[in-house]
């Protein structure tokens, strides 16, 4: 009897990993390389395992660290998704064969043309998914707003000893940069950012933040930023931050002309995707109008889909404004001769 009863629990316990077997195999997963550093995103990924199912394994690093770690991998790379936030980026890693293609009626109806890659027929390579522009701001009691609002005039000698940016090759600029040179051509281009380091106040350095601090501080007077930076000031509960604010008055660049330049943060499909039913889902997730919101609401980034309702104070601030029209794929590919005129004219 006792051999019986325990070969009786032998069969149960066989049977028992046997059908937890199957289950463990079809586990969905989702492998994501984020170069999103913000905490706000944690509840957009939540949201997206609650809905579906899809487990998130998720890598952080900087856009650098993640393309550096897609092209040592190679095809053994367990990456999925890859979410990076610049044009500039995601054109590298394009140029670069580290994604693929992606058809989705789903995306292309909702997502303009000309926020996301070149379509050669079997879709795009990314998207993206949230936009931010690139303003100026300026001390309130030391410069006229009508002597910078264009980004021309940041080169302009009325400007001389005025100006300070972070590093001119930052991605935040070189898409900048790359958007001027569309509008103005290569000379012309050159010739502007020769001016810009003429009025630099000091050498470029920190970030985008710091570059308002010292515009508040007068250690410089005028200075570029993405909006998302100054939104978070605005929403601040430190006094430091609200008083900063204060200090500051803020530009969206060149509405009389071609409009103000905006990047994007956006996804693609890794090359060799493992799981590429997930990948496809997430990025169709990420266009919805409740992670659109999210965009806006978590991170004070403007949804690339029409339409979508947010509630974000310091946005609805900053007010409506007129945005380039030019792909910021095109931005992107500009970016290497960029590079070759901030070599040329000494911008750091």
């Amino acid at each position: 009897m006792k051999i019986r009863l325990a070969s009786l629990v032998s069969l149960v316990s066989l049977a028992a990993l046997a059908a937890a077997l199957p289950a463990a195999a079809q586990e969905k997963v989702l492998n994501l390389y984020s170069a999103r550093h913000y905490q706000t995103d944690e509840a957009l990924y939540a949201n997206f395992s609650k809905a579906t199912g899809i487990r998130i394994n998720r890598v952080d690093a900087d856009d650098a660290g993640i393309l550096a770690r897609l092209k040592s991998e190679g095809s053994a790379s367990p990456a999925d998704v890859i979410l990076l936030v610049d044009a500039a980026r995601l054109w590298r890693a394009e140029a670069d064969g580290l994604f693929q293609p992606f058809k989705s009626a789903l995306l292309e109806q909702r997502i303009p043309a000309t926020l996301r890659g070149a379509d050669a027929g079997q879709g795009s390579q990314w998207f993206g998914f949230s936009t931010r522009g690139r303003v100026i701001v300026y001390n309130k009691l030391s410069v006229r707003k009508d002597d910078v609002d264009t980004y021309e005039e940041l080169g302009d000698p009325k400007n001389k000893g005025k100006v300070c940016t972070r590093s001119g090759s930052h991605p935040y600029n070189l898409s900048l940069f790359g958007a001027v040179m569309q509008h103005l051509g290569e000379a012309a281009t050159e010739t502007w950012l020769k001016g810009m380091v003429a009025n630099m106040a000091r050498a470029p350095k920190g970030g985008d933040t710091d570059q308002i601090k010292a515009v508040a501080s007068g250690e410089c007077q005028v200075a570029l930023t993405n909006t998302y930076y100054l939104a978070r000031m605005m929403r601040s509960s430190n006094p430091d931050d609200r008083a900063v604010v204060e200090k500051v008055g803020v530009v969206f660049p060149n509405q009389a002309s071609w409009g103000t330049h905006v990047n994007i943060a956006g996804a693609a499909i890794a090359r060799s995707a493992p799981n590429l039913a997930a990948a496809r889902q997430f990025l169709e997730y990420l266009s919805s109008d409740s992670a659109q919101a999210y965009f806006a609401d978590g991170n004070n980034e403007w949804p690339v889909v029409a339409g979508v309702k947010t509630a974000n104070p310091a946005l609805d601030a900053l007010g409506k404004f007129k945005a380039e029209t030019i792909p910021v794929a095109v931005t992107g590919a500009n970016q290497s001769k960029v590079q070759q005129m901030l070599d040329r004219v000494g911008y750091k």
